[in-house]
């Protein structure tokens, strides 16, 4: 038998703050673009209950950890559940397992402000944000620890969700946020524009995009749907979190393609590869850059090795048993 740490997602919840979620998600993209190996999410879907169940992997050789994201939405519930299991990467051993909701907002966004560090210009102090839901602030407060931003701009389509989002982040953040009336004014002369939205159809229109510009999607993991249309993709210098997940889920990419505007040969090259340099980040400060974050293992498995430490070091959480295979397999 083997002890493994359960973690709740209360004892998660203050344990590191978006700028640890960074430093961990960076290293862990660093890792990938050198060698280390994810695959892109599955997700099987039940139509009578609506509902589907979603898992990706990665391994992280440097940190030592492997695992991924196993989470269920719907089947009646209206509801969704986070579970990520994490493994030593050397021995195979469960380490632990946690209760991953309050962790997701800001593992996602500190893969988007990963993609804003390198990609973004150095001198990027507006942000043109469109959504103002948890994933919506989580990606605002990380990008915030890798840009020094001045002005923030947020559209969603309920004003009374625009006006209170922009509210608690002017006040959280040592910057202006404010909400407009439509994405135009989110987008234009934005250094930095992110997307964090359920949309099916594009949130604002290419051709406003400022020459310099950088975009974050990370709401389009679907290939029936999309964040961006055609004319951002065409423009942009096109960077996923996975290459093997373009054809698959990336909608906005798919739609691309699909109507002839660019092929497979748009994709610039990974995030990882960026982070570890083998590829060049940007190049120009004219040029316009896309990060595509669709989820996946990559910085749950980042993330979920940090905060293991951290509480492993606080005493948290408590203790659970496996039993390895070795004694199980009795055929008893």
């Amino acid at each position: 038998m083997t002890d493994t740490l359960f973690l709740r997602s209360d004892e998660i919840a203050d344990l590191a703050e978006p700028v640890d979620y960074v430093a961990a998600v960076e290293a862990g993209y660093r890792q990938h673009g050198a060698g280390g190996t994810a695959e892109p999410r599955t997700k099987l879907v039940n139509e009578s209950p609506p509902g589907m169940l979603t898992t990706y992997a990665a391994i992280l050789p440097e940190s030592g950890y492997m695992g991924g994201y196993t989470y269920a939405a719907g089947f009646g519930e209206r509801d969704a559940w986070f579970v990520t299991p994490l493994f030593d990467a050397e021995t195979g051993e469960p380490l632990a397992l946690l209760d991953g909701a309050s962790m997701n907002p800001f593992k996602t966004g500190a893969a988007g402000a990963v993609g804003v560090d390198y990609l973004a210009r150095a001198d990027a102090e507006t942000v043109g944000l469109i959504g103002s839901g948890p994933q919506a602030r989580g990606q605002l407060r990380s990008t915030a620890t890798v840009r020094d931003l001045s002005d923030v701009r947020v559209y969603s389509p309920t004003r009374e969700h625009r006006e209170s989002f922009a509210a608690e982040m002017d006040a959280t953040l040592d910057c202006e946020v404010r909400a407009v009336d439509d994405s135009a004014a989110a987008v234009s002369d934005a250094d930095i524009v992110i997307t964090a939205t359920n949309a099916a159809e594009p949130v604002f229109d290419g051709d406003r995009l400022a020459p310099g510009t950088h975009v974050t999607a990370m709401g389009q993991y679907s290939p029936n749907k999309r964040e961006l249309d055609t004319t951002t993709i065409k423009r942009s210098k096109y960077v996923p979190d996975l290459r093997k997940r373009v054809m698959q889920d990336a909608g906005s990419f798919i739609h691309a393609v699909d109507e002839g505007v660019v092929d497979e040969r748009h994709v610039h090259a990974e995030l990882g590869e960026v982070v570890a340099g083998s590829a060049a980040g940007r190049e120009t400060d004219a040029e316009i850059t896309v990060f595509d974050s669709g989820g996946t293992g990559i910085e749950t498995v980042a993330a979920a090795g940090m905060l293991y430490e951290r509480a492993t070091e606080q005493g948290l959480g408590s203790t659970i048993q496996f039993a390895p295979a070795s004694e199980s397999l009795t055929g008893r």
